[in-house]
C-alpha cells in the first residue's frame, strides 16, 4: 500500500511475485509527493462549489485538470497551501476552464510503449478525442484515457480511411469545439508523417497546438536490430528518403544516395522495392551492398531480414513481407549479427540461403 491519505494505491502481483510488488511500491514512492493526500483534501473541500460553478461533468473535469497540470498544484507541492487556495479561489470565480480547445500531436513512436515520451503519456491522458494512425500500435492506443472517444484515420495504399484534407478539418472543428484532441502518429510526426500540413492548417485557423515528437522508424528499429545508423569504421552520414511519391512513382535523387560510407534509410519502400532496387543498382552501387528490412520493429512480432540490394525484390516475395517495414541500406546492416540484442518471439534470420 501508498498512503497518501485520503489517496491510497494498492500493489497486487496475485501472489506471484511480493518481490515484484515492493519494486514497484519503491519506484511509485518516489514519484508521488506526500502532498498528493493534502491535495486531494483541498479539492474535496471544493468539490460543492466546483459542481455549482459548473453544471457539466466535462466542465468540471477540464477545471480540475488545469488545477491539477498548472501552477496551483505546484504551489501546494512547494508547501504554499495557503498562496495555492486563494490561487483556486480566484479561478472557480473566473472561470479558467471556459477556454477553446488545443490539438496535441504526438509521436507514438515505433511501436513499443516504453519509449513514449513522458509528456506523450501526459497528453495522452488528457486527451478528450483521438485521431489515430494505422502505425499506431494497440497496446500504445490503450494507454489513451479510457472515456476518450476514438476515431481511426489511417492510411494504406489504396485505401485512405479519411483523406488527408478531411482530417485536417476536422481537427480544426474538434478543437473549435472547445475539445482537447490528440492526433496520434506513428515514429515522429514530421518525419513522412505530414504533420507539417496539419499543423499548418490549424495555424491559418488560429486553433493553439502543442507538438510532442516521437522516436522515428529509423532510430527505433534500427537500434531494436542491432543496426548503427552511423559508425566511424562503416558510415559517417545517414539519409532518411520515403520509397514513394504522390503519384506511387519511385523518383529519388540516385546519385546522392550511392556515395560511400553511408547508410541510407528507407520509409515505405516495399511496394517500390523492385524499382528501388534497380535504381540504386543502375546507377553504380553493388548489387551486393548489405541491405536489411526491419519488420514490426521493437514490437514482440519484429523480424529481421539479412540480405543484399540486389536480393531485396526476391526476399520480400518470399517471405511474403508486409508493412510496417523499413529498410536499411549500408555496410552498417553487416553488424547486426554481433550487436543484434533484442530477442522477439520471432528469431532474425539471413534473407538470402
Amino acid at each position: 500500500i501508498i498512503d497518501r491519505d485520503p489517496v491510497q494505491i494498492a500493489i497486487s502481483t496475485g501472489g506471484a511475485s511480493p518481490v515484484l510488488a515492493r519494486l514497484l511500491r519503491t519506484r511509485l514512492e518516489t514519484l508521488i509527493p506526500a502532498a498528493y493526500g493534502r491535495m486531494a483534501e483541498v479539492m474535496g473541500s471544493f468539490r460543492e462549489q466546483v459542481q455549482a460553478r459548473f453544471t457539466g461533468i466535462n466542465q468540471r473535469r477540464r477545471f480540475w485538470e488545469d488545477i491539477l497540470h498548472g501552477p496551483i498544484a505546484e504551489m501546494m507541492l512547494a508547501g504554499q497551501e495557503k498562496a495555492a487556495i486563494e490561487s483556486l479561489e480566484y479561478a472557480l470565480e473566473h472561470n479558467v476552464a471556459s477556454h477553446q480547445g488545443e490539438v496535441y500531436l504526438v509521436g507514438a513512436g515505433p511501436g513499443d510503449p516504453d519509449l513514449l515520451t513522458f509528456r506523450a503519456v501526459r497528453l495522452m491522458q488528457q486527451a478528450e478525442v483521438v485521431l489515430y494512425d494505422r502505425l499506431v500500435a494497440p497496446a500504445i492506443l490503450e494507454m489513451v484515457r479510457r472515456d476518450a472517444d476514438l476515431i481511426y484515420v489511417g492510411k494504406q495504399k489504396n485505401n485512405h480511411a479519411m483523406p488527408q484534407e478531411e482530417i485536417n478539418a476536422l481537427l480544426v472543428k474538434l478543437a473549435k469545439e472547445g475539445k482537447r484532441v490528440l492526433r496520434l502518429k506513428g515514429g515522429d510526426p514530421f518525419i513522412f508523417g505530414r504533420g507539417g500540413e496539419e499543423i499548418d492548417t490549424l495555424s491559418e485557423e488560429g486553433v493553439a497546438f502543442q507538438i510532442v515528437p516521437g522516436i522515428t522508424a529509423a532510430a527505433g528499429c534500427a537500434s531494436y536490430a542491432g543496426i548503427p545508423l552511423t559508425h566511424r569504421d562503416y558510415a559517417q552520414s545517414c539519409v532518411f528518403i520515403t520509397g514513394h511519391l504522390k503519384d506511387g512513382s519511385v523518383e529519388l535523387n540516385w546519385d546522392a544516395l550511392i556515395h560511400p560510407h553511408q547508410t541510407v534509410v528507407v520509409y515505405m519502400g516495399l511496394t517500390g522495392i523492385k524499382s528501388l532496387s534497380a535504381g540504386l543498382i543502375g546507377r553504380g552501387l553493388s548489387p551486393d551492398k548489405p541491405a536489411a528490412l526491419v519488420s514490426k520493429g521493437t514490437t514482440r512480432e519484429q523480424e529481421v531480414f539479412v540480405t543484399t540490394i540486389g536480393e531485396l525484390p526476391k526476399v520480400v516475395e518470399e517471405n511474403n513481407i508486409s508493412a510496417p517495414t523499413l529498410i536499411i541500406i549500408g555496410e552498417v546492416v553487416t553488424l547486426h549479427g554481433k550487436l543484434s540484442w533484442f530477442k522477439p518471439a520471432l528469431e532474425s534470420h539471413p534473407g538470402t540461403k
